[in-house]
């Protein structure tokens, strides 16, 4: 798989007829190794070993509902209250990230009405936190530590 723009990080893997496979330590299964599996994984050992996220608020590919279509979103880190408090849209390294990202994201959030929104392709890594007193979006410098959310 292509480098990404994040730390490296060991991962478990598993040869199948299917392809390869990757372990998520979230789902706890092996899933089928893609270019926008290996963003995802990565993006989730970076928000837990570098911004300390805690992988037991995290859920991996949520399905939602949004204007009766079914969407998954590919990361959702929940707040200790249990809501939704960041969401993390992952696309494939080859993929650049344009407005169709954030229109993409945005969708979901309209459902899930998170504070912060991120959006990767493993090389290139935006977030934004929402501001819904003032219906904007500030986009920050860098992801946050969890500890500043």
């Amino acid at each position: 798989m292509i480098k990404l723009n994040l730390p490296e990080y060991t991962f478990s893997y598993n040869k199948t007829e299917a392809g390869l496979q990757v372990y998520d330590r979230i789902r706890k299964k092996f899933v089928l190794l893609t270019p926008e599996e290996w963003v995802r994984q990565n993006t989730v050992c970076f928000l837990i070993e570098e911004k300390k996220y805690p992988a037991s608020l995290m859920v991996v590919e949520l399905g939602l509902k949004y204007n009766a279509m079914q969407n998954r979103s590919d990361i959702v880190i929940y707040n200790t209250l249990g809501k939704p408090h960041v969401i993390v849209e992952c696309k494939a390294p080859e993929v650049k990230v344009t407005q169709n990202a954030f229109d993409q994201i945005a969708r979901y959030n309209f459902t899930l009405k998170a504070s912060y929104l991120i959006v990767t392709n493993g090389l290139s890594h935006y977030c934004c936190k929402m501001d819904y007193e003032n219906n904007s979006i500030v986009f920050l410098k860098d992801i946050p530590l969890y500890s500043e959310l």
